[in-house]
């Protein structure tokens, strides 16, 4: 039984390393081309987004959110979403939603907050699949040229992009770092329980004197890469009429676009006569 807890243990540990992290991360901001969410024009999933993002917060029928809810999880499975972000997501939503039903019967309240804290979860729940399904389904360069269509100043549609470029190299900057401090450090020993708690002590301890350094590394290279793009003018080419020509050259909203937001529409539709009913 022992060796098997350890065989267990030793494969999660692996399942959660640096490179798997980075993995996940490039390919739910690179590797999901080929999806229908994917194919979709920019602009049609940023207006759906506004619309998933803004609403719930403003609607308290149980039966709308549901509805709502029910919509976004079809389109982040479309999406194919990487599973990291969506246990990171079930793991944030539910235990905060655990933490507040825990903290109200702490401080004398009853079973009656289920509800409000259903309808606070389901509207968490669904402005952060819609953002899910819209930045995994949105590489760099078409998110950017879909805020540009709408209006965005050119240099904040940049910083959009640059910072999805930015991921790769940040998670590979905090890597190297982490493997500089364990080769000059010296790990206590975890076979015992205690010295796994020392371990895991040491470990988080690594991971904060690793923040300062990560960052100063990420700044050079930011500043290298904004360098290189004045040499190539990049601020003539974001204000250049005939740049964003060019770039909006590539946006076409066909039948597919048009099918998504009518189906989109006909949902909500629905589900508001089905709350108005209820």
């Amino acid at each position: 039984m022992d060796k098997l807890m350890t065989k267990l243990s030793e494969n999660i540990l692996d399942k959660f390393s640096m490179d798997f992290l980075r993995n996940q991360v490039l390919k739910n901001a690179y590797g999901n081309d080929h999806t229908l969410i994917a194919k979709l024009d920019p602009r049609v999933l940023l207006a759906w987004y506004v619309f998933f993002g803004l609403v719930p917060w403003f609607v308290n029928d149980t039966v709308f959110l549901f509805g709502c809810f029910a919509l976004v999880t079809i389109t982040t499975l479309l999406a194919q979403v990487a599973g990291l972000v969506l246990f990171l997501f079930g793991l944030g939503v539910f235990s905060q939603t655990g933490y507040l039903f825990l903290a109200t019967l702490l401080f004398g309240g009853d079973t009656t907050a289920i509800l409000p804290l259903l309808l606070l979860t389901l509207k968490v729940a669904t402005v952060s699949l819609a953002s899910i399904t819209v930045f995994s389904g949105l590489d760099p360069d078409r998110l950017s040229i879909g805020l540009m269509w709408y209006g965005c100043p050119e240099q904040f549609s940049f910083s959009v992009s640059y910072a999805y470029r930015m991921l790769p190299l940040l998670m590979e900057e905090f890597q190297n770092v982490l493997l500089s401090y364990r080769l000059r450090g010296n790990p206590p020993a975890h076979e015992t329980f205690k010295g796994k708690v020392q371990y895991l002590i040491y470990q988080v301890k690594i991971i904060i004197h690793a923040f300062y350094p990560l960052m100063l590394n990420t700044a050079k290279r930011s500043r290298t890469t904004v360098e290189a793009l004045e040499l190539r003018g990049y601020r003539y080419a974001a204000s250049n009429p005939q740049v964003r020509k060019i770039k909006f050259s590539a946006l076409n909203i066909t039948h597919r676009d048009m099918l998504f937001a009518a189906v989109s529409f006909l949902w909500v539709a629905v589900t508001m006569l089905l709350a108005s009913i209820l």
